[in-house]
């Protein structure tokens, strides 16, 4: 469930990104660009350029980044308004610059598209907007509006109409594919980023869960032999100071205290030492695990091994890597086909001499058809999760973060990912004169496929002895 308070990819938080540092840096470049292009256009070409009002613009450039190396630190980061304040005052000082050097006549007018795209990987949509439609007002004042170009003897420099014309549409397409495109690919490279993240995050979680229960079963092994040794003796000194009752009422209470801490331990953990059947279990043990948590939600969660229900005779299943990546994937997935079920739940288990397959499904209305090419990507749904609640999961706000994590975790031990739809029938089907456990999905269905030799483990191996203790603390 995501988190209501997050402001994913928020305003503040990606205005946060920039570094006065950078800005400074690339301002200090661009100080150095125009001076130096002003002078070869001057000296070296012989334009004659208004060179005193061009020194205060660039001159503004050198005050501003003074100003700010003084006042700021170099590991300042700048807010969401101070980010577009700055980028505004880089585009008005380079509007400023091509006023005075020809317009759209000048090469370098395309420079003025850079703090739109700047701002359209690191500010918000509103920011980008407003310094895109100030870009498209500066450009089009440019047009009709600035100093031409002439060289010292009095010849004007210009373009055909046509092509200032040509130019000045070709800025305008430029500012908004080039912003668009570069915000896009942003927007996708940090929902990824973000999603493993909390894939990552789930993952260490379920590790230290899994560590947790093996620590503890340890413990309840290790000291199962020295509080039974006290309990012993405590029965042995209480039939001897029977006599004594200041003392023995004493020795009952260790006796006591000691069966305490042995029922205590019992109910934390049962297995003791590096228990191998901690890190091996048959298939449908892994599976009834990752689907334990929703078993008792409302919904019938039914288990069928190789055809025959999981509660008959299974022989010869076979034995798995305990991975904490399959168990947290496949609890998304029986957690994403409760949440949607009718009332039914279906989980498959077969194999082949090759491939080992499971297959999640549900009666519900499965996946819409325009979104089965798309699940799996992060944030898939966060914009129709802001509208509108979704009656079938009240009060969750779904960011899709569940089936990527899923399918980044099972795809990293090798699992191939396939989602479907079923019938989609109705509860007055036909199908559903059938017994649920000779039903087939009619909803969403999610298959996985791994290959046997990548995911099964060598059945001996599984049943060896108990491992040697391992230090927790070195």
């Amino acid at each position: 469930m995501a988190d209501k308070t997050t402001p994913y990819l928020s305003s503040g938080r990606r205005g946060e990104w920039v570094r006065v540092r950078t800005l400074v840096n690339l301002r200090w470049l661009a100080v150095a660009g125009q001076t130096l292009a002003v002078l070869v256009a001057a000296y070296g070409l012989r334009i004659d350029l208004r060179l005193d009002l061009v020194a205060i613009v660039i001159g503004l450039s050198v005050a501003v980044n003074l100003a700010t190396t003084l006042v700021h630190p170099e590991t300042k980061r700048l807010g969401h308004r101070d980010a577009l304040l700055t980028l505004f005052f880089d585009l008005a000082q380079l509007s400023l610059m091509l006023y005075l050097t020809g317009g759209l006549n000048n090469p370098f007018a395309m420079l003025i598209m850079a703090p739109t795209i700047i701002s359209a990987t690191v500010l918000s949509m509103e920011a980008t907007l407003f310094l895109g439609a100030s870009t498209l007002a500066s450009v089009s004042f440019l047009i009709f509006y600035h100093e031409p170009l002439q060289t010292a003897s009095g010849s004007a420099l210009m373009m055909p109409p046509l092509l200032v014309y040509g130019m000045w549409i070709a800025l305008m397409i430029s500012v908004a594919f080039l912003s668009g495109y570069a915000r896009r690919v942003t927007m996708e490279t940090m929902s990824l980023s973000e999603a493993l993240t909390a894939t990552q995050l789930a993952l260490e979680r379920e590790q230290k869960l899994t560590d947790l229960g093996g620590v503890v079963a340890a413990a309840a092994h290790e000291l199962g032999t020295p509080l039974a040794t006290i309990k012993l003796v405590s029965a042995e000194l209480a039939d001897e100071i029977a006599d004594r009752p200041e003392l023995l009422e004493d020795v009952e209470l260790i006796r006591s205290q000691a069966e305490r801490c042995r029922m205590i331990l019992a109910d934390m953990g049962r297995s003791g030492k590096d228990d191998l059947h901690l890190k091996h279990v048959p298939i449908l043990g892994l599976v009834e695990e990752a689907a334990e948590p929703h078993l008792d939600r409302g919904v019938k969660v039914i288990f069928r091994v190789d055809g025959a229900l999981a509660d008959e005779a299974v022989p010869d299943q076979p034995t798995v890597a305990r991975h904490s990546e399959i168990i947290h994937g496949l609890r998304n997935l029986v957690q994403n086909a409760v949440d949607f079920a009718r009332s039914t739940v279906w989980i498959d288990i077969d194999w082949t001499e090759r491939d080992l397959r499971i297959v999640v499904g549900d009666d519900g209305k499965g996946f819409a058809p325009d979104m089965i090419g798309r699940i799996g990507d992060p944030f898939m749904r966060r914009k129709q999760a802001s509208r509108t609640a979704d009656p079938q999961r009240p009060g969750y706000e779904g960011m899709g973060l569940g089936l990527f994590i899923a399918k980044t975790l099972l795809e990293r031990t090798g699992a191939r990912l396939t989602f479907a739809s079923g019938s989609g029938d109705g509860p007055e089907s036909a199908q559903d004169l059938k017994p649920a456990e000779l039903a087939r999905p009619t909803g969403a269905v999610v298959e996985l496929i791994w290959s046997r030799d990548a995911l099964e483990v060598d059945r001996k191996a599984s049943r060896g002895p108990l491992g040697h203790n391992q230090k927790l603390f070195s």
